[in-house]
């Protein structure tokens, strides 16, 4: 295996102001990937993976290159905060296998891959099972994922009934318990309807960045879980899908890294 390694975008006086940052100005990706340009919630996609695989965005990593594309292109105009430009069963993905003894990380877009590297060993880890065995991931870890991938999304409903979905498979019960995480966040999406600029809106990482303190009861996230929540989301979004890198999308990969540990 070969490791990859991303470019991050550089400045460039001849760079058409009106021409965004594509992926393969930044990676060595081909065909149709190539020519797309790198969008803020792709961007928010794979930091959420990498997030969920990892337990934080990797410096100079492809999330960090695709966040600052994604932030060069939306400051330019030529892209939208709120669309995607991935598309495919593939999406963004992180994945970890092991070869040689060693623990490989890979990172792809539609199925090409943006990254490749030897996850370094945490200090501690001094065992294979300590290497290879990703600990499981709790309903109140995957919404504190949600607050630093989609950090700077306003809460909408969608993203109100995901977080209440998740708060009921944690704890068990069926209401709205005051004072936690779900009820905070529906008082948000509710004030946010009626509230006019963007940078007075309550985002998804004010609500969700202390969210395991905020459940009462926690538990690991199953696949039956990350359905529920990614059905609520869709069912309160009216072009029926879900936010890249938002609740059901970190809850749905904590789901994948549970079932399988060593992946």
């Amino acid at each position: 295996m070969s490791q990859q390694q991303p470019r991050r975008p550089q400045p460039d006086q001849s760079r058409d102001h009106e021409d965004p940052i594509k992926y393969g100005d930044v990676f060595n990706v081909t065909g149709e990937l190539a020519s797309k340009p790198v969008a803020p919630l792709d961007a928010a996609a794979m930091q959420s993976a990498e997030t969920t695989v990892l337990g934080q965005t990797r410096r100079s990593g492809p999330a960090a290159v695709m966040q600052s594309a994604a932030d060069v292109n939306r400051r330019a105009g030529v892209v939208r905060h709120d669309r995607t430009d991935v598309t495919g069963d593939e999406g963004v993905t992180v994945t970890k296998s092991t070869a040689g003894g060693e623990s490989w990380i890979t990172e792809a877009v539609e199925g090409q891959v943006v990254g490749q590297y030897i996850q370094p060993e945490a200090p501690g880890d001094t065992t294979p099972e300590a290497s290879f065995i990703t600990d499981p991931i709790t309903v109140g870890e995957a919404l504190e994922a949600a607050a630093l991938s989609a950090a700077d999304k306003p809460i909408e409903q969608s993203d109100a009934a995901a977080i209440q979905a998740a708060e009921r498979r944690a704890t068990g019960c069926n209401e709205t318990l005051p004072g936690c995480v779900a009820a905070e966040a529906q008082s948000a999406a509710t004030r946010n309807s009626r509230t006019m600029r963007s940078e007075d809106k309550t985002t998804l990482s004010d609500v969700l960045s202390d969210a395991s303190r905020m459940l009462p009861r926690d538990k690991v996230v199953s696949r039956e879980d990350a359905d529920r929540v990614v059905a609520a989301e869709m069912r309160n979004n009216p072009d029926m899908r879900t936010t890249p890198g938002g609740v059901a999308a970190s809850m749905a990969a904590a789901a994948r890294v549970n079932e399988n540990p060593t992946i």
